[in-house]
């Protein structure tokens, strides 16, 4: 996915902490806590940027707002079995996929969809997914309650 980098900088971990709470924070606002000059601040994000450790700024969204209301994981096997797989590449192109995860086990991959209801997740499933030639069988789990979703990754310092 992307190369690997750590961090070992108490510093960095803490401006990682605090724009991923707020990704909108401004420089000025992180040296202000930091008790940093803005300058350090900008430099210090620009390296982090560099690094890719800082992947991306991002706008969270209600999916229930936009009409998703159903979240759905879709186990798939496929013949080429585990490695490069143009059966993941095809995956990743469906618009209504937001993950794709090989995993260990007797499934290839794990998908992650959100569609608007089962009649819109079984039109994916038999008009677009079925035609992704090396998909053997596919199992779907429908999830009826959300307890915890989060993009946020537990930062040690």
């Amino acid at each position: 996915m992307h190369q690997k980098e750590h961090i070992s900088d108490k510093i960095d971990l803490e401006i990682l902490s605090l724009m991923q709470e707020n990704s909108r924070i401004s420089n000025a606002d992180i040296a202000r806590v930091l008790n940093m000059a803005p300058s350090a601040v900008l430099e210090r994000v620009k390296k982090l940027e560099q690094k890719n450790i800082i992947l991306q700024y991002t706008t969270r969204l209600n999916p229930l707002a936009l009409n998703q209301n159903l979240l759905a994981y879709v186990y798939v096997k496929a013949s080429n079995g585990i490695g490069i797989s143009n059966t993941a590449i095809e995956l990743a192109k469906i618009a209504e996929v937001q993950e794709v995860h090989q995993i260990a086990g007797d499934d290839c991959f794990i998908v992650k969809i959100r569609t608007t209801d089962s009649a819109s997740l079984l039109d994916l499933l038999r008009n677009t997914m079925s035609k992704i030639p090396d998909i053997v069988i596919t199992k779907t789990t429908l999830v009826l309650e959300t307890i915890k979703e989060q993009q946020q990754l537990v930062i040690h310092q």
